[in-house]
């Protein structure tokens, strides 16, 4: 017992704490983190591919899957473990991308059995690597022309095991013609594909000058999955350019009169049926899509379709051009071509990477052209050995007759016919049936051949034009053998014409009620007179604003937390005097313990917006200043927040008001004493003269609805200016 008590005395002391400079633990600690998702991982290189994805399409290489049978890809995937030290899954993901079977891609590099998905859906999910087969696509031999020549460099996988190569000897731009997506560390690339055989005719263009203008070759990108691009020269110039900026897509589709069916065939590339679908079913049911009866995906092994019913009567073109607007069948697609260049991450535009892979393709055919020089040379060393035979072939057969000991048969051959031991050691090995005249001469005839192909070879090392001659050669035949006409078609911006949802709208007379309880509702003026109900209230709830409109205007409502929240009142949906109407909390998303205390009903934004604070100040804002083009629903800071609102008026014009404090004074004065302020935060200006203890005002009335008797006797002619006591006689007022 007393031991046990001694053990728990032991005092435990804590681990010294080592403090570190933030700059040191970022440089120590995360920059290796970052570099090496950069470099190594999210940026693709100017052969067009990723480290994952080089890696993958050698390990194919070198299982004999180009022009090979179909095998398992798990055999595939365990084959790259050895050169990709990540998991199974994220290597097999990496395949499925490439596959034909996904139409992820342009040119697909993998040929495909079995179920890969699809890239235009989220949720069609690809089968288990142990149920599909593949190999490479016959393109893939144009990746790794001439790879044995030594024409890239290689280096050690992870375990010094095997050796990869750190790029690909792309024979075209493959980075422009497949679409790459990657997010690194404080950086991103996002590179669309072009047509092959417009990339082709361009990069022949930029080699013969520079200064071509590529549009003109390869106007714009060209995407697997077809659409239209929404065509703007400038910002299509931009992008070249830069390598930055964006432009929108169009789904296509066609419309089958006998079925009132519209079918969606051709989608963005940037978007999934799925969202599509998603956004109208949604649309449906916010009543915003009364057209339109039902949606869904009848992809099938005939290809891509969406199917939307129409109800009777409805316009398909005048549908589109809403859908279009409302939904990603019309989407964007953001341009960033961010590239590794000697492991340096760059943004460049079109002309750039088209200048940079010429520069890498020259490096690798003169890579090429030397290892086929140093071949060349050793075949021709040995043929000159093999020459000096043809003079005493007898001589050379009693040489190594009358040698008695094996390894002296080299040094005799040498020392007989004066040649060295590489080219003593070829004769040596020569068989006895090939010791004869015939075999000799025929060998000794690709002596002149040989030295012509390495005085051309030398000719190639020599010449920038040259080495560009066999590229564009090599560039119109891969444009030949495996171009295709664009999938992607150009559709002219100004020809276009824009969805206006108020061009759309039914416009008809209605009043909007607002409640104490915030409920509102809109009910059209032709059920309002045929109605005999009353209002359907809760319990304690009222009225507090009925304002007629119509169809076509707009809702602003502001709330006690110095925000603005706006609504189309066609966005809302018509509703009975029977019926309890919309909850503002929900139908505008309003923050906890947020409470709508104005509502303001406009068609132009005219007028002006007078606030009312506790201390004494008022401030004048336009309504316009609410106003924005881009259909913003909330907007903060629509007030100033440095002092408790007291309230909240709508001027359509500049009038008479009354205000009322706490305690019963009264102040009447003109609006225009207020001046107009640009700002909505504005604090305004002292009106109400405080004393001490202060005096707040309760409320604004208008003076002509003012409940104040012969309120215009407690007349300011200035501000600030004393809120008067009532006289006797003038009676005593609610505040509420």
């Amino acid at each position: 017992m007393a031991r046990k008590k001694k053990e728990q005395e032991v005092e435990i002391i804590p681990a010294p704490i080592n403090e570190q400079a933030i700059t040191e633990t970022l440089e120590v600690n995360y920059m290796p983190y970052a570099m090496s998702v950069i470099i190594s991982r999210a940026i693709p290189e100017i052969d067009g591919l990723k480290p994952a994805h080089r890696k993958l399409l050698y390990t194919m290489y070198k299982m004999g899957l180009l022009g090979g049978k179909f095998t398992k890809s798990a055999n595939v995937v365990g084959s790259t473990m050895k050169l990709n030290p990540h998991g199974d899954s994220a290597i097999y993901e990496t395949m499925v991308r490439l596959t034909r079977g996904n139409e992820a891609l342009l040119h697909p590099l993998v040929e495909s059995q079995g179920n890969f998905g699809k890239a235009y859906s989220r949720d069609m999910a690809y089968a288990a690597s142990r149920y599909t087969e593949v190999r490479l696509e016959p393109i893939c031999a144009e990746l790794f022309t001439d790879i044995n020549k030594n024409t890239v460099k290689f280096v050690d996988n992870y375990d010094g095991e095997l050796k990869e190569p750190t790029l690909l000897p792309a024979a075209f731009p493959s980075i422009l013609v497949n679409p790459n997506q990657g997010i690194a560390v404080g950086m991103a690339s996002n590179i669309c594909s072009f047509n092959l055989r417009e990339v082709c005719e361009a990069t022949i263009a930029y080699m013969k000058d520079p200064k071509t203008d590529l549009l003109s070759v390869m106007p714009a990108p060209d995407f697997s999955l077809g659409a239209g691009i929404i065509y703007d020269p400038e910002e299509m110039r931009k992008i070249y350019e830069t390598g930055r900026g964006s432009f929108k897509m169009r789904a296509k589709y066609r419309y089958d009169k006998s079925s009132n069916c519209i079918e969606i065939l051709e989608i963005p590339y940037s978007t999934t049926s799925e969202a599509i679908i998603g956004k109208i079913m949604e649309l449906i049911k916010a009543n915003k899509l009364r057209e339109i009866s039902d949606a869904r995906d009848e992809t099938d092994l005939d290809g891509f379709k969406i199917a939307i019913d129409l109800k009777r009567g409805t316009d398909p073109e005048e549908l589109m051009l809403k859908l279009y607007k409302l939904t990603p069948l019309e989407d964007s697609f953001a341009c960033n071509f961010n590239i590794l260049i000697d492991s340096v991450p760059k943004v460049m535009g079109v002309g750039e990477i088209i200048n940079e892979w010429i520069k890498f393709r020259i490096t690798c055919i003169r890579n090429g052209a030397r290892f086929d020089i140093e071949q060349k040379n050793k075949r021709l060393h040995l043929l000159m050995g093999l020459k000096k035979i043809l003079l005493d072939i007898d001589k050379a057969i009693s040489i190594i007759r009358h040698t008695e000991l094996d390894s002296e048969v080299v040094p005799n051959l040498m020392a007989g016919f004066g040649i060295d031991q590489v080219q003593a050691e070829y004769i040596a090995e020569i068989r006895l049936r090939n010791l004869n005249k015939e075999y000799i001469l025929k060998n000794v005839d690709n002596i002149d051949k040989l030295t012509s192909e390495i005085a051309e070879l030398n000719k190639l090392l020599s010449s920038d034009r040259t080495v560009k001659s066999r590229i564009a050669k090599q560039l119109t035949e891969i444009a030949k053998k495996y171009g295709q006409e664009r999938k992607t078609e150009l559709i002219m911006s100004d020809e276009l014409t824009e969805y206006k949802a108020e061009d759309h709208i039914e416009d008809y007379p209605l009043t909007i009620f607002f409640t104490k309880e915030q409920y509102l509702k809109k009910v059209p003026a032709i059920s309002l007179r045929s109605t005999t109900s009353e209002h359907k209230l809760k319990e304690d709830d009222e009225i507090i604003v009925e304002e007629e409109t119509t169809n076509i205007s707009e809702l602003v409502f502001f709330s006690d937390k110095s925000n603005v929240y706006k609504l189309k009142t066609y966005d809302m949906p018509d509703s009975k005097v029977a019926a309890m109407g919309e909850y503002l909390p929900s139908l505008l998303g309003l923050e906890p313990g947020e409470k709508i205390i104005y509502t303001v009903v406009t068609k132009d934004f005219a007028g002006n917006m007078l606030f009312t604070f506790e201390n004494g100040k008022m401030a004048k804002v336009e309504l316009k200043n609410y106003e924005t083009k881009n259909n913003r629903k909330k907007l903060i800071g629509a007030y100033s927040a440095k002092s408790p609102i007291s309230d909240i008026k709508y001027l359509k014009e500049e009038t008479d008001i009354v205000l009322i404090t706490e305690n019963n004074r009264v102040l009447y004065m003109n609006t225009s004493l207020v001046p107009l302020k640009s700002t909505k935060s504005t604090q305004g200006v002292q009106v109400l003269r405080q004393p001490k203890g202060g005096i707040k005002p309760a409320k604004v009335e208008l003076a002509s609805a003012t409940t104040v008797p012969d309120a215009h006797k407690y007349v300011a002619r200035t501000i600030p200016a004393a809120a008067k006591t009532l006289k006797d006689g003038d009676g005593q007022m609610s505040l509420i």
